[in-house]
């Protein structure tokens, strides 16, 4: 701040000598100012003691520090938030972040290590390091040969050849090149076939099948299992309970297969229900097809994820269930709306059941048109 030529006490004995009876001229004559400094004295110490200046000065004074305060507060958090994509978890990473801040916006070396939370004796150490570029490339050979190896093996291997060093800076070394062991696939899937799906042109020819969660309103779980016929869309069961494992999966289906009759296929997810030994067994007997599609991929188990989607938007997400039995009346009764009434697109506007009632030889052409979908 530019420092005047009047003091504060100056320009109070001038305001006070007004008061005395002094005209504006004659001080602004006296004292060699305009009208309008004068008046700015005025409208500014007016009234006010010197004590009262000073105090006013002060406020002033940290008024502004504040404000800068604020402004290099919102300037830090908007850089941080176009810089820090991640988080800086390595040495690197905060290095490479606070030459960016010098660089790009202006920082001192003090301000950015303060933001990023470098602290001085760590950037301006200039590490010494050994050569270890002949044990990088015999890493990379013995995890080529032995893929399955971790690098506590690399180490006790680099070991028995003269090669050996600390258990730490082997796994440094071992991350640094990327010869991290990707872990297999768990669990043991039951196998199917792997072809592309068509699109059924009879029913009863494939059916599909998925489960959708839920919640009663004490926080209790329930599960339901969905079963559509391809064909034509229609939900054959929405099965609720707290639980449905293998052996009542098998009820169910046998139940569907007495009123509707067996399908040629059946096609599902790799879950641990539909994969049970009671499965395989009922597929076994009753020379079903079963066709489980590969994990992670559930557009290609479509028909019925579609309809889970329905279920859960025009369902479940507008009803509140107190218990298990208000559960099952409300998803049977949107069921039988769905099957019966609910216009599918796919199907030229019918309802799935009046679909599948339909005189075959009267609908040639919208048979034709979902057959080319």
């Amino acid at each position: 701040m530019r420092r005047g030529r009047f003091t504060e006490d100056q320009i109070i004995g001038v305001l006070r000598a007004h008061e005395a009876g002094l005209k504006t001229a004659e001080l602004c004559r006296k004292h060699g100012i305009s009208d309008a400094t004068f008046y700015n004295w005025k409208s500014k110490y007016g009234g006010m003691t010197v004590s009262e200046a000073a105090r006013s000065r002060t406020l002033e004074d940290e008024h502004r520090r504040l404000k800068k305060l604020l402004a290099e507060s919102m300037l830090n958090v908007s850089v941080l938030r176009n810089l820090l994509r991640k988080k800086l978890t390595r040495p690197a990473d905060r290095y490479a972040a606070v030459e960016k801040l010098m660089t790009d916006h202006g920082f001192s070396e003090r301000r950015a290590r303060r933001l990023i939370g470098v602290n001085r004796s760590a950037w301006q150490y200039e590490p010494l390091r050994a050569k270890d570029d002949a044990v990088r490339e015999r890493m990379r050979e013995i995890a080529n040969e032995r893929r399955r190896f971790g690098y506590c093996r690399l180490a006790i291997l680099l070991r028995r050849e003269g090669k050996g060093m600390n258990l730490k800076k082997v796994y440094q070394l071992y991350r640094e090149e990327r010869l991290t062991v990707r872990k297999r696939g768990g669990r043991k899937r039951a196998l199917g076939t792997r072809a592309l799906m068509a699109i059924p042109q009879e029913p009863n020819q494939r059916w599909s099948l998925d489960f959708v969660s839920d919640a009663l309103a004490c926080g209790r779980r329930f599960r339901v299992l969905n079963v559509i016929n391809d064909y034509s869309r229609e939900c054959l069961a929405c099965i609720v309970d707290t639980s449905l494992s293998g052996r009542r999966v098998v009820r169910e289906l046998a139940a569907i297969t007495e009123r509707r009759g067996l399908p040629y296929m059946v096609i599902s997810d790799n879950g641990t229900e539909l994969t049970s030994h009671a499965v395989l067994a009922w597929c076994q007997d009753a020379g079903v097809e079963w066709h489980y599609i590969a994990p992670g991929k559930p557009q290609q188990n479509g028909f019925v994820e579609s309809f889970n989607g329905r279920l859960r938007d025009e369902c479940l997400n507008e009803h509140l269930f107190p218990s298990l039995a208000v559960a099952r009346r409300i998803i049977e009764a949107w069921r039988t709306d769905y099957n019966i009434v609910r216009p599918h697109s796919s199907l030229g506007g019918m309802a799935p059941g009046k679909f599948t009632n339909r005189p075959r030889h009267g609908h040639k052409e919208t048979e034709a048109n979902l057959s080319a979908a």
